[in-house]
């Protein structure tokens, strides 16, 4: 696998994970209740300075990665759509596993709906082409990336938790029962890092994690014209 951050690149966008995680969320928690932005509002800002952060610090990283897209092309192309079919088969499976068990509580799910029921624009600009981009620069291009250059079994653990957990802390800390729903990500996650590896390039797995986002905001477009 040649797609790979330089030390400085990891550095930078590993520093950007506790602002993203929890600066820009407390900030935004802040002006939601001075009733200075709507929470559709306060997820496009928290994205937004994500990805004009990353463009700034990963320009060198997100264009070797597009010249290795642009040269494998045909085989992007087709991991790109194995991955998405993946991903959407096993949505399928893993909710109706979990509404069998009597797990249909998630509240980050929840959430991201009403946002969407009452504000689709920022929130479909927010979740489709902005939080993939910075998340995959965290999760698969810095962590993942990192740690694969030691031990890749080591590197698909760390980052897919870190990634499912990523979903759920936040519900999570009021109730803990939403930590069970950390399951429902797993399978998703590792699709990702999989997607990230036989691309060899970021911008595959971006453009996959775009279309998974964007498929349920296109749903509730029809639902709710």
């Amino acid at each position: 696998m040649e797609s790979r951050m330089t030390r400085r690149e990891t550095l930078l966008a590993l520093l950007w994970l506790p602002i993203h995680v929890f600066g820009l969320p407390l900030l935004g928690t802040a002006l939601y209740q001075r009733g200075t932005l709507t929470l559709g509002q306060i997820n496009l800002l928290v994205y937004g300075i994500g990805a004009l952060y990353m463009v700034a610090v990963q320009f060198g990283f997100l264009r070797r990665d597009f010249d290795t897209l642009c040269d494998n092309a045909p085989v992007v192309c087709i991991e790109v759509g194995r991955s998405f079919a993946l991903l959407f088969i096993s949505s399928l499976l893993v909710t109706g596993l979990f509404e069998r068990v009597g797990l249909t509580q998630n509240e980050n799910n929840d959430a991201v709906y009403a946002m969407a029921t009452t504000e689709l624009g920022p929130i479909a600009a927010a979740g489709t082409f902005l939080a993939p981009f910075v998340e995959e620069c965290i999760f698969r291009g810095a962590i993942f990336g990192s740690l694969r250059r030691k031990n890749r079994a080591l590197a698909y653990i760390v980052s897919v938790l870190l990634f499912s957990l990523y979903h759920v802390w936040q519900s999570a800390l009021f109730d803990p029962m939403q930590l069970l729903y950390l399951l429902q990500y797993i399978p998703a996650s590792l699709i990702l890092v999989r997607c990230y590896e036989r691309c060899d390039s970021i911008w595959g797995v971006i453009f996959v994690h775009m279309l998974n986002n964007g498929l349920p905001m296109l749903a509730i477009s029809y639902l709710n014209p």
